[in-house]
């Protein structure tokens, strides 16, 4: 299943896409799904963010090839920062390059949506509080995180975090490929078979430190094959079973 949110005339809901038809909900969807009635046209509405997170919590280097690449080592246990909430843009949003960058790269990851308040979820039972999955591209200004310890200040500008297009529920997230294209030129390639710490291991290492709430957002990783962007490119990021979340650098 498909899940969206929307606007319609100044409203915005949660809703089911199914083909090109919007089903709006009656709420959040987290709490059951429960059709509205009312019924669009996707053309007629306008595609948000389909989360709402107070947090994005994101990992590094979970994958073996792109920490070589990096050249830093991989680390034995996961590599955890928080992303605000307002790094957070929707599909076809801009991302916008800060005036006092001047390297800001994409990183193609699979983002695991919450969909329970949970805390110390035990081994095997993540899939009790997943909610979905989707596309995120975790936005960074390189030469700014390099410049410190901490890598907040790297990828926590506004619009450093793209998702989308929308929520898919059903998804074998352990053998899905993925894909970033900048202008329509393939820069990464892998599978989420490649991540050194699997989706059940990172929900239950994180929840062993902090509440994860409905909406909150787990930014996976990215695989090797990162890269600068420039402002006018076209950055894809493609999800085997989810879709194509496209943005523009500006």
């Amino acid at each position: 299943m498909k899940i969206i949110r929307a606007e319609y005339q100044n409203e915005q809901f949660y809703a089911i896409l199914s083909g090109q038809t919007v089903i709006r909900l009656c709420r959040e969807p987290y709490d059951g799904i429960e059709k509205e009635g009312r019924e669009y046209d996707l053309s007629e509405v306008k595609l948000l963010p389909p989360a709402e997170p107070s947090k994005i919590v994101a990992v590094g280097k979970n994958y073996r090839a792109h920490a070589d690449e990096m050249g830093e080592g991989q680390p034995e246990e996961p590599l955890l920062f928080l992303k605000p909430s307002t790094s957070i843009v929707g599909n076809n949003d801009d991302v916008v390059y800060p005036s006092i960058s001047h390297r800001l790269d994409y990183e193609g990851e699979l983002g695991v949506v919450i969909g329970k308040k949970c805390r110390a979820v035990q081994p095997g039972c993540s899939g009790d509080v997943i909610f979905g999955y989707t596309c995120l591209n975790d936005i960074t200004a390189r030469d700014i995180q390099k410049a410190v310890s901490q890598w907040t200040r790297g990828k926590g500008f506004d619009t450093f975090c793209p998702i989308g297009p929308h929520i898919e529920t059903e998804l074998d997230a352990m053998h899905a490929p993925i894909e970033t294209r900048v202008n329509g030129e393939v820069r990464q390639h892998s599978t989420t078979d490649c991540m050194t710490h699997s989706v059940d291991k990172l929900v239950c290492y994180i929840t062993e430190c902090m509440t994860l709430l409905p909406g909150d957002i787990i930014a996976t990783g990215t695989p090797e094959g990162i890269g600068p962007m420039q402002r006018g490119d076209i950055v894809e990021v493609e999800i085997g079973g989810i879709g194509v979340l496209r943005n523009r650098i500006v």
